[in-house]
């Protein structure tokens, strides 16, 4: 039976289990949008909502017991003055997971975890169709205006300049010491 046994493991020792979790949250309070495993994001989101519970309360307290979990003096002082102001009103449910599909290299599900009510602008991927049309107008674009340019030259070239000569090329001469 798993009593009292919640949690995930993550295939990792304790120790390095919470140095995961520490970076996680830090990169999260920084970035405010990360991309990492499914299992990592559903994990990592009960310390987040910790922490923002702490930059909420906003004693000396609460202050130092963010510092002995997050180590960034930068991402605790945006936990306490703009996250503390922005979720004023919210009562917990502070980040949101997507799922993003499997990842290349070892099928591992994907995720990503971001802060609600979030800033961070999020540009959206052409489809490949319109990435290919689009790059062949501009290689037409760019070749047009090349193609404009050689001949000018050219014509300014032929009138002042004649043809250059072909120079034999030089043959090197090896040194031999005796």
């Amino acid at each position: 039976m798993r009593h009292l046994k919640a949690g995930r493991k993550l295939n990792r020792t304790s120790s390095h289990r919470k140095a995961l979790m520490r970076n996680l949250v830090t990169s999260l309070l920084i970035h405010e949008r990360i991309t990492t495993t499914v299992a990592k994001a559903k994990e990592s989101r009960k310390y987040i909502d910790k922490m923002i519970t702490l930059g909420k309360d906003g004693t000396l307290s609460s202050r130092r017991r963010a510092l002995d979990f997050v180590k960034s003096k930068d991402a605790v002082a945006k936990l306490f003055s703009i996250f503390a102001e922005r979720y004023a009103e919210r009562n917990g449910g502070y980040t949101r997971i997507f799922k993003i599909g499997p990842r290349g290299g070892d099928n591992a599900d994907m995720a990503v975890i971001e802060l609600v009510d979030t800033d961070v602008k999020v540009e959206a991927k052409k489809k490949k169709k319109e990435d290919k049309a689009g790059a062949k107008e501009e290689e037409k674009k760019k070749t047009e205006k090349k193609k404009e340019k050689p001949k000018k030259e050219a014509a300014k070239k032929t009138k002042t300049k004649e043809p250059a000569k072909k120079a034999k090329p030089q043959r090197r001469e090896k040194k031999i010491e005796g």
